[in-house]
């Protein structure tokens, strides 16, 4: 769909030569946006024309922010400042998605933008948090209730596994207090008692990371 035009501002000889299209600053008058359109795989793009030719893509906020209109001229510095602001708009979307397939702890989202080299990693991770996208409290009480849910597993397991994900010690404690491992444990003791003697059986469920002391009892009692 087409959102503005610029209509018969460039000479057809113009838009239709190879140079054009190559070098966005040939026509030697300035540098003027001549079109914009609405993206077609993502509506809330705006793809730029700047002299009859595609230069980048804006998401709609963007537009409105940079007060961007069909006609407006921009030096050198203001386009490279739009180019900018597209490398991030279009990082930030793909984080988002990435965000959004289930919950994420903020470290995990700074090695998805360490893997891509981003330099607006503080940017996006800000923005996707005061969002509310990002929330390491969120992330920890998901974990811990879809982790080895039929199976079963040690509140020091879990600990660990959040701190590795970057959630900070307190609100690891908060999240996982009150957890009954006798529940965890019975879980395990069910699942496993059918391949282990009782010995054997105490011993897994230690390395797992249940206390000793509760272990035994369990396993006795069963």
């Amino acid at each position: 769909m087409e959102i503005y035009k610029l209509k018969d501002e460039v000479p057809e000889k113009r838009r239709n030569s190879d140079a054009v299209v190559k070098k966005v600053g040939s026509y030697g008058d300035g540098l003027r946006i001549t079109e914009m359109r609405q993206g077609v795989k993502n509506p809330e793009r705006v793809n730029v024309y700047i002299n009859g030719t595609y230069e980048l893509s804006l998401d709609v906020a963007q537009v409105v922010d940079y007060k961007l209109k069909v006609g407006a001229e921009l030096s050198e510095e203001r386009l490279a400042e739009l180019k900018k602001a597209s490398e991030f708009g279009k990082l930030y979307q793909r984080t988002l998605e990435w965000a959004l397939m289930r919950p994420r702890s903020v470290r995990e989202i700074r090695d998805y933008l360490r893997g891509k080299k981003a330099e607006c990693a503080d940017e996006i991770v800000s923005r996707l948090v005061s969002r509310g996208y990002l929330d390491d409290r969120k992330f920890a009480e998901w974990w811990v209730e879809n982790r080895f849910v039929k199976k079963g597993v040690s509140r020091k397991r879990l600990a660990m596994e959040l701190m590795k994900k970057g959630v900070t010690r307190d609100i690891v404690d908060e999240v996982l207090a009150g957890r009954d491992e006798t529940q965890e444990i019975r879980k395990m003791i069910a699942k496993k008692r059918s391949k282990y003697d009782d010995e054997k059986l105490m011993a897994y469920l230690c390395r797992q990371g249940f206390p000793y002391d509760l272990v035994q009892r369990l396993v006795k009692e069963d």
